[in-house]
């Protein structure tokens, strides 16, 4: 499994596409469709879906530019439909005057634990509430890597001042599904650098 970043849009998110041989799927596609786009043809990569961790606006900028132009299935916990559908609450009025996706496209809401088949492995899926309410962890089991958006950072964790944050919430959910994945896990997160579990167990002055 290949995993390339790209750091996208006014707040430096972080949009990871993955591929396995020539096949792949975007990791919140935070802005900059083009780029995305221009990167898949380079490589020559059919894009088979796009994984959102949540549904703020910096991680959704570029959704509705890439289903139009792949027509792929769109994956996302149930609880985020309404960062889709609202812009007041996926904040995009900070930045944008009103960002909302369409409606009409495929989404398919996952639940927590739940597999999904996709570039020709298994990929876990982890429900951790706290910075958004169906904030999403992606865990790629065999290549030993997580997503983890806006959950968890390196040596901090997601913010919960926005609207639905519960810190305490946060924290249970990083403790119980992502610090008890193997230490050698690689998270790639929605900001910052890449970090790894063992490393976030003993360092993260936020789950000490």
């Amino acid at each position: 499994m290949k995993v390339y970043p790209l750091v996208l849009g006014p707040v430096q998110t972080s949009c990871y596409i993955v591929s396995n041989h020539e096949r792949a799927v975007v990791v919140d596609p935070a802005a900059n469709a083009n780029q995305i786009i221009q990167y898949l043809g380079m490589k020559k990569l059919k894009l088979e879906a796009i994984f959102l961790t949540h549904g703020h606006f910096d991680h959704i900028g570029a959704v509705n530019e890439l289903v139009e132009k792949y027509q792929v299935p769109i994956y996302a916990h149930k609880k985020e439909k309404e960062y889709f559908e609202k812009s007041e609450v996926n904040l995009s009025p900070m930045i944008y005057e009103r960002l909302i996706l369409n409606p009409d496209f495929e989404y398919r809401f996952v639940s927590d634990e739940e597999s999904i088949e996709c570039l020709e492995t298994k990929i876990k899926v982890f429900h951790v509430p706290g910075h958004t309410t169906g904030s999403l962890c992606y865990y790629f089991e065999e290549d030993e890597i997580v997503f983890t958006g806006d959950t968890l950072f390196k040596q901090s964790i997601g913010r919960t001042d926005f609207i639905y944050g519960n810190h305490e919430q946060l924290v249970t959910g990083i403790r119980r599904k992502l610090l008890t994945l193997p230490g050698q896990t690689l998270v790639y997160p929605g900001h910052g650098e890449c970090t790894t579990i063992e490393e976030e167990s003993k360092h993260n002055p936020f789950l000490a």
